[in-house]
């Protein structure tokens, strides 16, 4: 007697007819799953954090096609200024400490505490500032993709604020 397991085989043992598992993310949500599975890895990251007096210390991390991870560290009172990332998207994730984002929006301005485990994704023209306000230093990582190759700067002034409130949402931002 013949069954489908005798003809076709164990169905379990067929890898080749199952999509082959990605090496690296494609997705916002990829990628997001790549920052949380680095920031689970203590050891891999932990070792490597250097805390700077005069700026906010930085080291690349990973680099895949089309993304890279990077690897920040924030003493008390350090801040990112008000930037974007150019064309690159991203995922911010805090991994120790607790940082204040600041950001603009069509609606304004929308601040948000972020401690350990908070991510923060973002588009191509979003403008925000990052500080670290709290008393300890703090410890984050960034992946960007397309690679971060612009990082642009945006003044502080309300006419600034207003003109990037009132671009379209996702629309490049103006230095």
């Amino acid at each position: 007697m013949y069954s489908d397991v005798s003809i076709a085989g164990d169905p379990l043992a067929l890898p080749h007819l199952l999509p082959p598992v990605p090496q690296h993310p494609s997705t916002v949500a990829g990628f997001a799953g790549l920052a949380r599975s680095i920031a689970a890895d203590t050891a891999r990251w932990a070792p490597l954090v250097r805390y700077d007096a005069t700026t906010r210390w930085y080291a690349r991390l990973q680099t895949g096609p089309g993304y890279e991870v990077w690897l920040l560290s924030w003493l008390p009172g350090q801040s990112s200024g008000l930037h974007d990332h150019g064309g690159s998207s991203g995922v911010l994730t805090v991994l120790r400490g607790a940082l204040r984002e600041r950001a603009l929006t069509a609606r304004g301005e929308a601040a948000r505490a972020l401690t350990p485990g908070h991510q923060r994704v973002f588009a191509p023209g979003y403008v925000h500032e990052v500080v670290n306000d709290s008393l300890e230093g703090t410890v984050s990582l960034h992946v960007y993709f397309p690679g971060l190759t612009a990082m642009t700067p945006h003044a502080c002034t309300p006419a600034a604020q207003d003109a990037a409130a009132a671009r379209p949402a996702g629309s490049p931002a103006a230095v």
